[in-house]
């Protein structure tokens, strides 16, 4: 009996994302499968298939091709969508841009990626994309069009289109637009679409993810079809996903989290996609309860913002049930608050990376509530893992920490144009190496520690910053904590903890280092704590600790215990 999953072969997915678009179509074609909220947009399975064909035609007829690269900058619009299964039609790799980039990384990504379309969007809060553009490009739009342009610097970008908000949204002058391409592919058939879709393998880049440039210059992670929509089937699998579901999609889409974690996991349910343009609180809640969503995934600061909202319990939730924390480490405390006052008694965490596309442990619905709450759950289906030495390789036992490692059919292709960087990562077993310390229990269950990099080393005692971080998530007045290193002439390096008090609360550095030394070794007292507003983030909600240790650096008391 043919049936939605009959294309399955030994447990994988073996066709790419634009026939797979077709298939659930004709599943499933009444089923939401975009809602966006903020303009009261609904699309279904079949019209998203449609759209998907016209989008795939407009990028033929201005000469995209397969293999090309084509950019998208923007948030969560539901051209982003439509974008992303356009290329996928005709073979073409979306390369995604974060939403914070300004002129000197746009400029990198561009010339890195080879892209050769850039589609962008007016600006995010106070960034104004299309000034960007000017500066980096000063002549653009001069000739009227932005489809066919010659860009000094940039030998690959051929055209760069404008997605206005909605059709009554004006264009900036001299640009083209969304509306202009697909007026374009008028001039190409549904039959060259279907032609150029007959010749991709699944194996096929499909997408450029840049990792978020926490250090050093972002690379470029090559993913392929594969990799993507079978990742996807089973993050969906663990979290019992049906085309009765709805998950509100408020995490950035240019990061895997939105992309794979919540769209694939989605189109390879029939599962409904709730989004919002960009994470607020109240625009998060208001969709929750507009449309009945039964799922939502955030990073565990998008948690604590939506709790702590003052008007947090105005809005009703009550369909909410299950969905994913992810996209950094996360406190058990913030999970236990998501159960106990968000409902979501069916929430799960991932853990994983870009590289890996990037789920490669998850707990699912079945787990024990402790065990949701406190670990990342056991190997995906599929995925290999272990724990290894980071100074020898060895591979340890369990409930020994060391640097995870995974292997299977979701490994990154590379990092594009970076084969030293891709042969750093992946070693010659195939092994890609996180960089982030693990510990496993003897039934398999994963719990992260830390990143390597992360880890204290104060006067010969190694500490592992989540230890005192999790401590200092039971503080009472405690909103949110990072703890980092802080340079010591002294000890080699000192802690420094960075404190978010809750609203109203008071408390100084003595009373968090008195609440720490009561509770843990003397050498894990932080000799340092700040207390900040709030911590410095990437567009995708991760907190940038390598920010927070340039900051313990140049602390004024930090210096001046090392002179």
């Amino acid at each position: 009996m043919d049936d939605l999953y009959s294309v399955m072969h030994n447990g994988f997915f073996e066709l790419p994302l634009g026939k797979w678009m077709t298939r659930v179509a004709q599943f499933y074609p009444d089923n939401d499968a975009v809602v966006n909220v903020p303009r009261k947009l609904r699309v279904s399975y079949a019209e998203l298939d449609r759209i998907a064909v016209r989008v795939a035609r407009g990028l033929l007829a201005m000469g995209v091709g397969k293999g090309d690269h084509v950019a998208i900058w923007a948030t969560n619009y539901p051209e982003w969508l439509y974008l992303l299964f356009g290329c996928a039609k005709i073979g073409a790799v979306l390369v995604t841009v974060n939403t914070d980039y300004k002129v000197f990384e746009l400029e990198y990504l561009l010339r890195q990626s080879d892209a050769k379309c850039l589609f962008f969007v007016e600006g995010k809060k106070n960034l104004n994309y299309v000034s960007i553009l000017h500066e980096l490009i000063p002549d653009l739009g001069r000739a009227g069009t932005t489809v066919g342009i010659d860009v000094e610097g940039l030998p690959f970008l051929k055209n760069i289109v404008y997605i206005p908000y909605d059709e009554s949204s004006p264009v900036p002058a001299g640009f083209s637009s969304w509306g202009e391409m697909t007026a374009m592919g008028e001039a190409v058939s549904e039959d060259e679409v279907a032609a150029v879709g007959d010749t991709i393998s699944v194996h096929d880049i499909v997408n450029m993810q840049y990792t978020s440039g926490t250090t050093g210059f972002p690379k470029g992670v090559m993913l392929t079809h594969y990799n993507i929509l079978n990742n996807g089937y089973y993050i969906g699998e663990n979290l019992r996903f049906c085309p009765e579901d709805r998950l509100c999609l408020c995490v950035t889409l240019f990061h895997c989290f939105g992309l794979v974690l919540a769209t694939m996991a989605s189109v390879t349910h029939a599962t409904a996609l709730v989004t919002v343009d960009y994470f607020r609180p109240t625009a998060v809640l208001e969709a929750i309860e507009r449309e009945r969503c039964t799922a939502v995934h955030a990073a565990p600061t998008m948690f604590i913002f939506m709790m702590d909202h003052p008007d947090f319990k105005k809005y009703d939730i009550s369909s909410l049930y299950k969905g994913i924390m992810a996209g950094s480490v996360c406190p058990e405390s913030v999970m236990r608050r998501a159960v106990d006052e968000m409902g979501m008694t069916g929430l799960v965490s991932t853990y994983g990376q870009t590289e890996a596309s990037p789920a490669t442990t998850m707990s699912c619905q079945e787990d024990p509530l402790e065990l949701r709450l406190t670990t990342v759950g056991r190997h995906m289906p599929f995925v290999e893992t272990k724990i290894v030495d980071p100074e020898t390789g060895l591979e340890q036992p369990d409930g020994v920490p060391g640097e995870f490692c995974s292997r299977g059919y979701n490994t990154m292709r590379g990092y594009y144009k970076m084969e030293e960087a891709t042969r750093a990562a992946i070693d010659g077993e195939g092994w890609l190496h996180s960089g982030d310390i693990a510990v496993r229990d003897p039934n398999g269950y994963f719990r992260i520690t830390g990143r390597i990099k992360d880890m204290i080393i104060r006067g010969g005692e190694n500490v592992y910053p989540k230890e005192i971080e999790e401590l200092l998530y039971t503080n009472p007045k405690v909103q949110d904590v990072q703890v980092v290193a802080a340079p010591s002439k002294k000890f080699g390096e000192e802690i420094m903890a960075y404190v978010i008090l809750k609203e109203g609360e008071t408390a100084t550095e003595d009373e968090m280092k008195a609440f720490v030394g009561d509770r843990m070794a003397k050498f894990k007292i932080p000799s340092y704590v700040r207390f900040l507003p709030a911590f410095p983030m990437t567009a995708s909600g991760k907190i940038q600790k390598y920010k927070l240790r340039e900051m313990a650096g140049d602390d004024e008391a930090v210096k001046a215990a090392n002179r």
